[in-house]
C-alpha cells in the first residue's frame, strides 16, 4: 500500500538500504541515504554492501552503519551475513538491487516492511522476498529517480535537488601525490569501463588526448581500473607528454574520487567513475552506445551525452556480437573534443 503522508513511525525508524552491484548503482544510490535524512533526520541508516565500494559508503555523511558481504555467494558466505543481520533491527528494509541475491539478504534482514521493486521491474524472481512493492516504471526512468520513488513511495516528499552526500567533498586529504606532477588545471579521461561493449578505441583516445594537449590549457590524467593497464600503457607510449599522467589502477576509490573533483572536466564511456565525477559537480562528457541515456546518463551531465547513431544502439548488451563494437567506434574524437570545448569556454 503506498503512503500518502509520512507516517509518525518512520520519523526514528532503522533503515536497511541494500545495494551492493555496480560503483555506478552504489554511487546513484547515495541521493536515498540523503534523502532519508533530510526528512528523518531521527532515523538510523545502515547500507549492506560490497568489500570494493566499503570506502565510499563509510564517507557518506548520513550513512551510521555499513554491513559488508563478502561476496562468497555459498551456504558460508550467507550464514556469516545473517550472523551480522541478526544483530541488529530493522524497521524497513529497501532492496534497490532487484537481484535474487538481495531479495534474499531482504528476507534475512528481518524487516517488518521488506520493499523491492515491482515484480514487472524485477529480476530473478527478486519480488518474492519482500512483502512490499513500489508501482511499475520501466527502465524509461533514471535508475537515481528510479531509486527515489521507494522514498515517495514511504510518503517523503519528491525533491527538485538531488544531493548524493559528497557535494561538500574535500578533495585535498586523499589527492594522489603524482597529480602535483603535471600543471593543472587538467582533464580527466576514463579509459574503459566493466563492459566490453562500452568500450572506446586506442586511436580515439589517442587523437583526443592530442587536440586536448595542443590546446596547451590542460594536462590530462588518465583513470581506470587494472583491466585498462595495458590500453593506457599504449596511450602513454603514443604520446610523450609531461601533461598526460597515466593513473590506471593507481587510485584508491576516495583518491578517485579526489582525482575527479579536482578535475576541470572528465571523458569517458558510461562508467560508474562518471556518476561519481557527477556526484562531486564535475562535468562529465559521457559517450554512449550500448545502453540507454535516458536511463543510465550521470545526474546533471544529460547535455554532455554523445550517443552513437549506430541504428543497433542501444542493445544493452555486454559484448558485441561480432566483437567490433560498431556503436562506439561511431563516436569520434572531434565530436567529443567540440562538446568538451562547449564547456570549458
Amino acid at each position: 500500500m503506498n503512503n500518502i503522508s509520512t507516517e509518525k513511525s518512520l520519523f526514528n525508524a532503522s533503515f536497511l538500504i541494500i545495494l551492493m552491484g555496480s560503483l555506478g548503482d552504489v554511487a546513484r544510490g547515495l541521493c536515498v541515504a540523503t534523502h532519508i535524512n533530510k526528512n528523518l533526520p531521527g532515523s538510523k541508516i545502515t547500507w549492506l554492501i560490497e568489500p570494493k565500494w566499503v570506502e565510499l559508503i563509510d564517507f557518506h555523511p548520513y550513512i551510521d552503519n555499513v554491513i559488508v558481504f563478502n561476496r562468497v555467494w555459498n551456504i558460508f558466505g550467507v550464514v556469516g551475513l545473517y550472523r551480522k543481520l541478526k544483530k541488529e533491527h530493522f524497521d524497513i528494509t529497501l532492496d534497490l538491487q532487484r537481484h535474487i541475491k538481495s531479495g534474499f539478504f531482504s528476507f534475512l534482514s528481518r524487516a517488518k516492511r521488506r520493499i523491492g521493486f515491482n515484480r514487472h521491474d524485477s529480476k530473478e524472481l527478486n519480488w518474492i522476498f519482500n512483502n512490499e512493492r513500489i508501482d511499475c516504471f520501466g527502465e524509461d526512468l533514471p535508475k537515481f529517480l528510479h531509486y527515489l520513488k521507494f522514498l515517495h513511495y514511504l510518503g517523503l516528499p519528491e525533491t527538485d535537488t538531488v544531493d548524493f552526500g559528497l557535494s561538500s567533498f574535500d578533495p585535498a586529504p586523499y589527492l594522489p601525490d603524482d597529480i602535483d606532477t603535471i600543471k593543472e588545471p587538467y582533464i580527466a579521461i576514463v579509459i574503459g569501463s566493466s563492459w566490453q561493449s562500452k568500450d572506446w578505441f586506442l586511436e580515439h583516445y589517442v587523437e583526443l588526448i592530442s587536440n586536448i594537449l595542443t590546446s596547451g590549457k590542460y594536462s590530462v590524467v588518465l583513470l581506470g581500473d587494472k583491466s585498462k593497464q595495458g590500453l593506457a600503457k599504449s596511450i602513454s607510449n603514443q604520446i610523450h607528454s609531461n601533461s598526460l599522467l597515466n593513473m590506471v589502477n593507481k587510485t584508491s576509490l576516495l583518491e578517485l574520487v579526489a582525482t575527479l573533483k579536482r578535475a576541470s572536466a572528465a571523458v569517458g564511456p558510461d562508467s560508474g567513475p562518471g556518476h561519481l565525477a557527477a556526484a562531486v559537480g564535475t562535468p562529465y562528457v559521457s559517450l554512449f552506445g550500448p545502453t540507454p541515456p535516458n536511463r543510465v546518463a550521470p545526474y546533471g551531465c544529460e547535455h554532455l551525452v554523445i550517443q552513437s547513431s549506430a541504428k543497433c544502439a542501444p542493445c544493452n548488451k555486454k559484448r558485441c556480437a561480432d566483437h567490433q563494437e560498431h556503436c562506439m567506434r561511431l563516436i569520434t574524437a572531434k565530436e567529443v573534443f567540440a562538446k568538451l570545448d562547449e564547456i570549458l569556454l
